[in-house]
């Protein structure tokens, strides 16, 4: 548990941990919905992208290389379209 603080210290977002935590729990109930999946699955993307901007900004490249694979799993999840839409 002290490695995950240490990282979200090195990354400078230690303060908003809590908000950025209870706004992507939000923006995965928007994917329960076929109407907000696409919504939920972009601002999930760019929430990624944020924390990749962090860690890089923070000089932290292997945190932005770990975010690779959980950037792409939104952008599949809007390429295959909603799944339980029949």
């Amino acid at each position: 548990m002290a490695k995950h603080r240490k990282r979200i210290r090195r990354i400078r977002i230690s303060k908003h941990v809590p908000v950025f935590g209870i706004a992507v729990i939000l923006i995965g109930f928007l994917l329960l919905f076929p109407k907000t999946f696409f919504l939920g699955n972009l601002l999930n993307a760019l929430s990624i992208v944020l924390i990749m901007a962090l860690a890089l900004n923070a000089g932290n490249v292997r945190i932005a290389l770990i975010e690779i694979p959980f950037l792409i799993m939104p952008l599949v999840m809007i390429w295959l379209k909603y799944p339980f839409k029949n």
